[in-house]
């Protein structure tokens, strides 16, 4: 009698033990699913990396990314983007550059990392300039609305890395301000966090700075440690200007006043 008591004790544990794997396998299953279809339908993967050939596989959160991409900054932004999804644990990028990649520092290089800077910020139209690069020196061209907009096009393409000088010759003409952002679409925080992180890392004066940067709603907040106040304030100001960010919460403190530093 106790054995046939121990031999059912057995079998009632067991399948216990199988139907709690199988409800645990099945949640799992449908948190990847919902990774790798949130990637496919984020606003970097349909704007940026719709082009390339990425292939995003999520196994229990942790996520691989395969396939090949146009320039480096792609493979960051892939990675930045799914980093900062719901149920990710960690990411494993393996994209590689396309053959015919311009080499790292050339001109051609040069000018698709302005390019990409440029589509970065709603306050320029990225899609109305042209991108000219010589020795490191770049030449706008195409049609601004305005006179702002044309020097802030300037001031941006001046600050990215590997520059050397910028000769900005774009026209004003009567069209309105804009960027590849369609009015009123809603950009998700994965992709604000990806294009902050990627644009910061772009411009020259804030490559080095060491950000920290979370998003809720639209909503970012930079922290980390910035060598003086003009350093501060110029990463506030290019996390505003980028597609998707309704404000800023800027927590960054200053060097001169964190112990040690």
């Amino acid at each position: 009698m106790k054995t046939n008591y121990s031999k059912s004790f057995t079998a009632i544990a067991a399948v216990v033990l199988c139907s709690g794997s199988f409800v645990f396998g099945a949640f799992a299953s449908e948190t990847d699913s919902r990774i790798e279809s949130t990637a496919q339908e984020s606003y970097v993967y349909r704007t940026y990396l719709k082009d390339d050939s990425v292939v995003t596989r999520s196994r229990d959160g942790v996520v691989t990314l395969t396939g090949s991409v146009t320039q480096e900054s792609h493979k960051s932004l892939a990675q930045e983007t799914v980093a900062n999804l719901p149920g990710v644990k960690s990411v494993d990028n393996q994209l590689v550059l396309k053959g015919d990649s311009p080499a790292e520092n050339s001109d051609g290089w040069i000018g698709m990392k302005v390019k990409t800077t440029l589509l970065f910020h709603p306050n320029v139209n990225a899609f109305k300039t042209l991108v000219e690069v010589k020795d490191g020196v770049v030449t706008l061209k195409g049609e601004a609305a305005s006179q702002a907009q044309k020097d802030l096009a300037g001031e941006y393409a001046k600050d990215v890395s590997g520059v050397k000088n910028v000769k900005n010759e774009m026209t004003l003409a009567n069209i309105p301000a804009s960027s590849g952002q369609t009015l009123g679409e809603k950009i998700d925080d994965a992709s604000i966090v990806a294009q902050v992180k990627v644009a910061l890392l772009s411009h020259h004066s804030t490559s080095a700075v060491n950000t920290k940067v979370a998003v809720v709603d639209g909503i970012v907040t930079v922290s980390g440690v910035a060598k003086n106040d003009a350093e501060k304030v110029l990463v506030g100001k290019l996390v505003a200007d980028v597609n998707g960010v309704k404000s800023v919460i800027n927590n960054m403190t200053i060097a001169d006043s964190v112990p040690g530093k």
